[in-house]
């Protein structure tokens, strides 16, 4: 069952120009930088810290030997969130963040499963996103399933830093090869094992081989390939890491091109090791020589602290053009009132070729502290730029409020250009300051997107589109994975309105959101008639809207307590003598910290482009974990010169999109119009109930292994009508068929059928039972004590059950249960 959602519309307006920033570097064959962030809803636990540490060390010893002595896990990062106890050898975290990691570990949402994976939607050889474990696999037994966690996290790496893809198919197991046989989908086709049907009733299986269907000449649906656990073959990890003598990946050699799998699709044909040897990490790097594995990896045990957030204002004489301080004030009020997090230290610094520190660093705890920042916001706009002078201007704010720069952001925004940005780059890099970037209009120093890309920050665009900087601020939300903290934009329209004309529109609201909802309605010359009505007839007029202090020509309503679901309408009126334009922006929070909101989020997948290699647009459509389907997703780009392309995107797994139905819409962008910066703006929205959640399993995940074939693992049963002749000589006793028998761990209770041949049960007879166990290295252990099996049938009965089931179903009193089992 697949459930609906009850969204409506929902409209998530981000300009990402850029793939997910990575500190992660490679130097000297060691990884530097990465960054496993744990979810602030995950209970505090200990050993949750131990198994990642264990998890990494032995993936690291793993991916050394599996990209033949060039790589290993030096140093990570482990990003405790701020719910945790604070403890001493707790350090202060510098750029790293949740939202950043390679890696997260979070729960699932609606309980989806535990299955490792990369969220992973780019072309071959382009870097995931992130990879998600869950609570539940780094704390429980997966051995069985996946095999050990350092490997199933080495199979994951590889998905995220190279861009490769796995090399099986659960929707395609199996396909006919070239010799017209059946073949599992798989690589290497060394991997050797038996395609059975698994029937499972009352907590025991059995398996018959699986038969071809006549129809489409494969294996009859639900066949599964089940591989032997002892094997020669050393590929791939890409396919089956937890088998224990898969220590490569596939070759140009060993790569199985035929199979039907998602290396061979993206890849066009080549083999996962061919790709990962085109990686970048690779260009220069070149085997180890040393004899001796490489040290171990040293972890940083990092806790998140409250959010500390300067904004640094350009308002030098350019901004006085195209209402440019006037549109910033909008956006940055927008910001301090409608996106920070209460309990947040923020301040603010202006600049124009000297900086003044407006606010030292103050706690957001009520209105009037809005209030007392937004009252500092600048009116004028003259002098030069100088980027640095506010830089090192708002790290002053920060160090005298107390504060450390490192891990606390600064929102930087200019319009104009500064040669001298150079010359603070490397007090930048020292200070450990996250800086986001917006640009504004086509002049602002090209050198922006470095200061951004170096400290792990956002970096946006905005230009000609009136609502492009409170779009930029608006997507500067919390980066701790809290979803309580994260504001939703719902609404970002500007509105052309002649003169005393009114205009209608709706903003649906779903039942997730509703938290700390916002409308907000800014005009050009003249303050507009509002009129706003909730889902149940409730209205508020013009003087609800509350009109700001500062004349920047912005009025704004909080709703009280939770927004009502449901279609919100409103109507603005023009009242002015001449057009104009208004803009209606609304924003809002989730309703419980439990269930996550349907977001949207959007980037393009490269930083740069050139002509006339293709652009893809990316946007992720979800809920929680969960994809959403079914919605309608327009891109619209805008470029320096204001010119603006709409596209459609498609989640078909058709052109750009790499997997149909995964939440992920994407399309190629081609219409250049020469060199500079684009903005990006998206639109998603679902219609007529159409919105879905995806219950599917993600791709790019390490494979659940539903059982082994195991030939040095195994019992050997033996039965005898004598007692002694079993004790004396035991391999000479009838031999009980164990074939589907799957031994458990060591200490576990086994419950096995057998037909006891080739005896004649009746009343009264009775046969001895002994054990012995053969280990994966082929030792046999000792016989086991020897167990007694009587028939007895208190009543006559006219006949006696079917051999086959089960021995207690047939009244057999069994002594001497417990068989102890040693291997010498």
């Amino acid at each position: 069952m697949v459930p609906r959602l009850t969204v409506i519309l929902f409209l998530t307006l981000h300009l990402l120009p850029g793939m997910k920033s990575s500190m992660v570097n490679l130097i000297n064959n060691g990884y530097d930088g990465i960054v496993i962030a744990i979810n602030p809803s995950v209970p505090e636990d200990e050993k949750l810290i131990q198994n990642i540490k264990e998890m990494v060390t032995e993936a690291s010893t793993y991916l050394f030997h599996a990209t033949k002595r060039r790589v290993y896990f030096r140093n990570v990062s482990i990003l405790i969130p701020m719910t945790w106890k604070s403890k001493s050898e707790y350090l202060m975290p510098k750029q790293e963040s949740y939202d950043q990691a390679e890696v997260i570990v979070a729960n699932p949402y609606l309980k989806h499963g535990d299955d490792p994976y990369t969220l992973q939607y780019g072309r071959c050889g382009e870097k995931g996103q992130y990879i998600h474990f869950t609570p539940n696999f780094l704390l429980t037994n997966n051995l069985p399933i996946y095999g050990s966690r350092g490997r199933a996290f080495v199979h994951e790496w590889a998905h995220l830093r190279w861009g490769i893809f796995d090399e099986y198919n659960g929707d395609q197991p199996f396909y006919i090869s070239r010799r017209n046989t059946i073949e599992a989908t798989r690589c290497s086709t060394h991997i050797t094992g038996t395609n059975v049907i698994v029937k499972c009733q009352g907590g025991s299986c059995i398996t018959r081989p699986c038969r071809r269907d006549s129809q489409t000449g494969l294996y009859e649906a639900k066949c599964t390939f089940i591989p032997e656990k002892s094997q020669t073959a050393r590929e791939s990890i890409m396919f089956m890491q937890s088998l224990h003598s898969v220590t490569e990946f596939c070759t140009e050699k060993t790569h199985n091109v035929e199979a039907p799998n998602l290396q061979n699709k993206m890849c066009n044909g080549k083999s996962t090791w061919d790709v990962i040897m085109n990686s970048t990490d690779f260009q220069n790097t070149s085997p180890m020589t040393e004899m001796n594995p490489p040290t171990q990896p040293t972890f940083s045990l990092l806790k998140s602290k409250e959010r500390v957030v300067c904004l640094v204002l350009d308002k030098s004489g350019s901004m006085s053009s195209e209402d440019r301080l006037f549109r910033m004030n909008q956006a940055a009020e927008l910001f301090l009132i409608q996106i920070i997090e209460k309990g947040s230290l923020v301040g603010m610094v202006t600049f124009d070729s000297v900086a003044e520190i407006r606010n030292n660093l103050t706690k957001i705890t009520d209105d009037n502290v809005y209030e007392n920042i937004t009252a500092n916001l600048p009116q004028e706009a003259n002098g030069g730029t100088s980027i640095c002078r506010g830089l090192k201007a708002g790290f002053q704010a920060i160090i005298q409020s107390q504060q450390s720069t490192s891990g606390s952001e600064i929102i930087l925004l200019t319009d104009g250009e500064d040669n001298e940005i150079h010359s603070c780059i490397e007090e930048v890099k020292q200070s450990g300051v996250i800086i986001h970037t917006i640009a504004l209009g086509p002049s602002a120093a090209k050198e922006l997107e470095t200061l951004s890309d170096m400290t792990g920050g956002h970096r946006f665009y905005a230009n000609k589109d009136i609502n492009g900087l409170t779009n930029a601020f608006s997507r500067i939300s919390s980066r701790s994975g809290s979803i309580t903290q994260q504001t939703i934009q719902l609404e970002s329209k500007a509105l052309a309105i002649t003169e005393k004309k009114w205009i209608n529109g709706t903003v649906p609201v779903d039942s997730t959101i509703g938290n700390d909802t916002f409308f907000v309605v800014t005009w050009t010359i003249k303050k507009p008639e509002i009129l706003l009505q909730d889902p149940k007839g409730k209205k508020y007029k013009t003087s609800d809207f509350k009109e700001d202090k500062l004349n920047i020509h912005s009025a704004r309503l909080r709703i009280p307590g939770i927004a009502e679901t449901g279609t919100w309408t409103y109507s603005l009126l023009n009242n002015h003598a001449s057009p104009q334009i208004l803009t209606v922006t609304v924003t809002t929070r989730a309703r419980s910290p439990t269930t996550p909101p349907v977001t949207a989020t959007a980037h393009m997948s490269q930083n740069t482009a050139h002509y006339p290699s293709p652009v893809i647009v990316y946007a992720q459509v979800s809920q929680g974990f969960l994809p959403v389907l079914g919605i309608n997703v327009t891109a619209i780009i805008e470029t320096e010169d204001g010119h603006q392309v709409t596209l459609e995107l498609w989640d078909n797994g058709a052109g750009a999109d790499t997997v149909k139905n995964d939440g992920i819409y994407s399309r190629y962008f081609t219409d250049y119009r020469g060199n500079g910066r684009y903005s990006l703006k998206v639109h998603a929205e679902a219609r007529n109930n159409t919105a879905r959640l995806s219950l599917r399993q993600p791709q790019n995940k390490a494979l659940y292994i539903p059982g082994y074939i195991e030939n040095a693992n195994s019992y050997i049963i033996r039965i005898s009508k004598s007692f002694l002749d079993l004790q004396k000589n035991f391999d000479n006793a009838t031999l009980v068929n164990t074939s589907s028998l799957k031994p458990k761990d060591a200490g576990s209770d086994e419950d096995f059928e057998f037909k006891p041949e080739p005896f004649r049960i009746e009343n009264g007879t009775n046969f001895y039972i002994a054990v012995q166990a053969i280990n994966e290295a082929n030792l046999t252990s000792e016989v086991s004590n020897i167990a007694q099996a009587i028939k007895f049938i208190p009543m006559p009965e006219d006949s006696v059950p079917a051999l086959g089931t089960k021995i207690s179903a047939i009244n057999l009193a069994i002594f001497a249960l417990a068989m102890i089992l040693s291997i010498v």
